[in-house]
């Protein structure tokens, strides 16, 4: 059956995180600046307190559509732009 493909439960875990506004917009500043922590995408984006900000890049990352990279106590998030390619072209544009 079509939907047991892991491609096909990848696709959704993707559609489901960017089904919010706030993480389209993380995941758009991401494909033009790489590797930015969590405070720095806090200072582009406005009106979105810390901890809110934390769960999408949580949700973000769970679905596989972030890469993070730990250096001391911070954590920098980029874009898995093959990711984002298959299963969410608008980001490219």
């Amino acid at each position: 059956m079509a939907g047991d493909n892991e491609e096909v439960r990848q696709a959704v875990k993707v559609y489901k995180a960017l089904g919010e506004p706030t993480r389209i917009n993380i995941a758009l500043l991401l494909m033009d600046e790489k590797n930015l922590c969590c405070s720095d995408i806090g200072s582009k984006l406005e009106k979105v307190a810390g901890s809110t900000l934390s769960h999408h890049l949580k949700q973000l990352t769970e679905c596989g559509l972030l890469h993070t990279r730990k250096d001391g106590t911070y954590i920098f998030y980029s874009i898995d732009r093959e990711l984002a390619r298959r299963y969410a072209p608008y980001l490219l544009e």
